[in-house]
């Protein structure tokens, strides 16, 4: 199985499930990624701009949520 690497394009539910503690760090920016206990469908992308976020902080909240999981 190829190991899935955090960008905007990973599906929220393949993020929630990898790394559960993103959880928290979505939250804390804004972005919803679970609806009653399961994660919402689409991409990080998605969901960040769903809360109206610009392309350049997409690129930087993804920045910082790869560092907060600790993958290169």
């Amino acid at each position: 199985m190829k190991k899935l690497k955090v960008n905007k394009e990973i599906e929220i539910e393949d993020l929630t499930r990898l790394f559960p503690e993103s959880v928290t760090f979505l939250r804390d920016k804004g972005i919803r990624c679970l609806r009653c206990g399961e994660p919402i469908w689409g991409t990080l992308e998605e969901a960040a701009r769903e809360k109206g976020f610009s392309d350049e902080k997409i690129d930087q909240i993804t920045e910082e949520l790869i560092r907060f999981v600790g993958q290169k």
